[in-house]
């Protein structure tokens, strides 16, 4: 008798097991994500006039891929996109009153598409075709991308096994790096370096069962287990925004720009 109920216990347990991973698997919509940052950068108070900025590139300076035991992946381990988080943090900051950012990563198409836009005026109005304004230039370059991503920096576990049945916890922690410089076009100086970083956690809870029944004649073992990485995507992003919010403190700091006064709003 004792050995059915038990029996049914650990069945129950390996039903609940399956249903629940069978529960993970749902499909999402897609949701709109924010960072905690965020209210920190809109928060920023207003500068006396906005910045032109520039932004060529900044990405994935690590070069790492991604880890494998078996097989030799291609998929770089952070972003390559960085610039996309860089840009997006920029016109956000100060509710968009603080950078007036101006298009570098795809000059090659916008210039392009001017060139259309010309040859389509001459072709009908010919040389009195009106022309298309100068583009803006910037007064400061951005420079830097993602310099680290150190893994494994923190591991450890525990678990327990009693009369068959076990628990474990198992964690690991690991940090992405995001260098940032401001550059002033005219004289070429570095205005301003900050750096970041933010830690990537990933834990696994799992428990399993190994059980003989009915006088070791029928064995019964199972297994299940949770695991839940944080995003290296959203880190990077993290870290960048902490980084424009550092920019923009610094160079209130170093009179490079000055918040805007409250009897002028």
């Amino acid at each position: 008798m004792g050995a059915q109920l038990l029996s049914r216990f650990l069945l129950g347990i390996l039903l609940f097991s399956i249903v629940g991973c069978t529960g993970v698997q749902e499909i999402e919509e897609p949701v709109i994500t924010t960072t905690p940052m965020v209210d920190k950068l809109e928060v920023l108070p207003p500068p006396q006039r906005k910045v032109t900025i520039a932004v060529y590139k900044f990405g994935d300076l690590t070069g790492q891929r991604k880890p494998s035991d078996s097989l030799a992946l291609l998929s770089t381990a952070v972003t390559q996109g960085a610039d996309v988080w860089l840009i997006q943090a920029l016109k956000r900051a100060g509710k968009g009153e603080w950078f007036q950012v101006v298009e570098r990563i795809g000059l090659d198409n916008l210039l392009k598409e001017r060139q259309i836009i010309r040859n389509t005026r001459t072709s009908y109005e010919g040389e009195n075709a009106k022309k298309l304004k100068a583009l803006l230039f910037a007064g400061v370059l951005i420079e830097g991308g993602i310099v680290g991503y150190d893994t494994n920096m923190i591991t450890g576990g525990i678990g327990a096994r009693y009369l068959g049945i076990g628990i474990h916890d198992e964690y690991r922690r690991d940090m992405v790096s995001v260098g940032i410089r401001l550059i002033s076009v005219q004289t070429g100086e570095v205005l301003l370096a900050v750096s970041t970083q933010k830690t990537i956690l990933s834990t696994r809870i799992g428990i399993s069962v190994f059980k003989f029944l009915d006088v070791g004649t029928k064995l019964l073992e199972t297994e299940a287990g949770f695991t839940q990485n944080e995003s290296v995507t959203y880190a990077v992003r993290k870290s960048i925004e902490a980084a424009v919010v550092q920019i923009v403190k610094k160079g209130e700091e170093k009179e490079l720009w000055e918040f805007k006064k409250e009897k002028e709003k």
